[in-house]
């Protein structure tokens, strides 16, 4: 399960990197986006959110390359990863093959990052005190 999860984290820290990256420098072709599909990503590129998701997805690439802070980097990878599956399942199913392959990497990491993301599930939970320290 290590060796497994270490690959997908490394493949999936590649794959964010790149197209997110991608999102700026444009060295890989994209096809045109469905009608609707474009207007979306026209309004979120002028309303200045889709850039600020690139950022997000390349310092969470690197995250998950560098394998410090994963937990932290997959939990803000969930809701980018859902808003790719969603726009994929409304506007281009026949499209979102990397999409759904981003998301079931995704799924499959916070499954085996599991014990470091389950206190975030705590139905109480007490503020951090001045007395409390982090663990190292």
């Amino acid at each position: 399960m290590r060796t497994a999860a270490t690959v997908v984290r490394v493949l999936l820290g590649l794959m964010l990197v790149v197209f997110g990256l991608n999102g700026f420098l444009g060295f890989i072709p994209q096809p045109a986006p469905p009608t609707d599909g474009g207007e979306f990503l026209g309004a979120l590129m002028a309303g200045g959110v889709l850039p600020l998701v690139k950022v997000f997805e390349i310092v969470i690439g690197a995250l998950l390359l560098s394998g410090r802070l994963v937990p932290l980097a997959l939990v803000m990878l969930v809701p980018i990863a859902v808003g790719i599956v969603l726009y994929h399942l409304q506007f281009d199913v026949a499209g979102g093959a990397g999409a759904y392959v981003v998301a079931a990497m995704t799924v499959f990491l916070l499954w085996a990052y599991r014990g470091a993301l389950l206190p975030l599930l705590r139905v109480r939970a007490e503020p951090f005190g001045p007395d409390a320290r982090l663990a190292a």
